[in-house]
């Protein structure tokens, strides 16, 4: 069976974004650019929140000289999307469907089925799957900056045990990456 695999990039204090939106701070340096790639390549189906969706839907249009964006990019163009949102009605990008609500054991069907990962994006699509016990690692980018306050990388209230599996420090940026098997 697949695992379902939640990654994203955080600040120290836990935050996807400050409290007004930006995220630029966590903008991945080559090195890191790299890592993701590499670690994203198997994964071929992203499930994402509106909100990452759209940020996620520039990479349909981009173009870059970066090796390391292309790459992105052609795993991007590749993937299967499926976007969770009440209020979208159509998408912009190849490859993407729409789904007005998280149905877990859809999600759960799509792994069972699926002959590789799935990669989840967005804290509040990640939260339900968290929730319904459907994640089975965290990848945490965390940057070394604190924000203090905004989108919250794991949600309130959530209990589970984690196992640390995977460590890696980017020299250059600071950059801690951090992966985590939930425990059962």
């Amino acid at each position: 069976m697949a695992k379902l695999i939640y990654s994203s990039i955080t600040s120290l204090d836990g935050y996807v974004a400050d409290d007004s939106g930006d995220f630029t701070w966590g903008r991945p340096d080559l090195e890191v650019h790299t890592f993701i790639n590499d670690l994203q390549r198997p994964i071929r189906t992203f499930l994402f929140g509106r909100r990452m969706y759209e940020v996620m839907s520039a990479w349909e249009t981009m173009t870059s000289d970066s090796p390391e964006m292309t790459d992105f990019a052609a795993q991007w163009h590749a993937a299967e999307k499926v976007v969770y949102s009440r209020t979208l009605d159509h998408v912009s990008t190849a490859h993407t469907s729409i789904r007005h609500d998280f149905d877990s054991a859809e999600v759960s069907d799509l792994l069972r089925l699926s002959d590789h990962d799935l990669l989840i994006g967005g804290p509040a699509i990640a939260a339900e799957a968290l929730r319904a016990g459907l994640v089975d690692e965290i990848h945490q980018f965390v940057y070394p900056v604190i924000v203090g306050g905004g989108t919250a990388f794991l949600p309130n209230g959530l209990r589970t045990a984690l196992s640390l599996v995977d460590e890696r420090r980017f020299g250059a940026s600071g950059v801690v990456y951090l992966r985590y098997d939930i425990t059962r």
